[in-house]
């Protein structure tokens, strides 16, 4: 039996690969582009904002250890779901907040959750999150795969990365993977 497989967009894919790598029951992480419209881009291609892609991470997880949504709540806690297009200083469409999803369960999830929280104004701004099937997925070049874990004192993966997997840490003890 494979694995689901769910594609996350929540800024820098540093940040949410750090976070991802630390989840119990995420049982692969490696960062990427998707949904844009040239095959195979490199960094330097998706960060012009031509090509249409997001920066993202794709997770492997075992259901029988962490949920899906357990996996989103993640998510919505640890980037900000309400900037269009933008995270912190990161700003451009590769930024975007989304979720691509590789099954229809996913889309439901994720709908569902998106609407409770804007009934709730959880975040006391609308939710800006796109929810789309996963197309055109690439992975990104070899020095961006586990660049926080490589780079921990990296300035950037200092002020943002870090204070980003501490949240994780702090708020998701029990998801924390030894």
């Amino acid at each position: 039996m494979s694995l689901p497989i769910l594609v996350l967009g929540g800024g820098c894919f540093w940040c949410t690969e750090a976070v991802y790598v630390k989840v119990l029951g995420v049982t692969d992480v490696e960062s990427g582009y998707c949904n844009g419209h040239v095959q195979r881009p490199t960094y330097e291609q998706v960060c012009s904002g031509t090509t249409g892609h997001n920066e993202v991470v794709k997770l492997t997880y075992d259901p029988s250890q962490v949920s899906l949504r357990q996996i989103l709540e993640i998510f919505f806690v640890v980037h900000d779901p309400t900037t269009l297009n933008r995270q912190g200083n990161d700003s451009g469409s590769q930024y975007r907040s989304g979720i691509y999803y590789t099954a229809p369960e996913q889309k439901d999830e994720a709908e569902a959750m998106i609407r409770q929280m804007s009934q709730d104004k959880l975040f006391g701004r609308p939710i800006v999150t796109e929810v789309l099937p996963l197309e055109n997925y690439a992975p990104a070049e070899e020095y961006h795969q586990d660049f926080f874990e490589k780079n921990p004192h990296q300035g950037y993966c200092v002020a943002v990365a870090g204070p980003k997997v501490a949240k994780f840490r702090k708020t998701f003890a029990d998801l924390v993977r030894n």
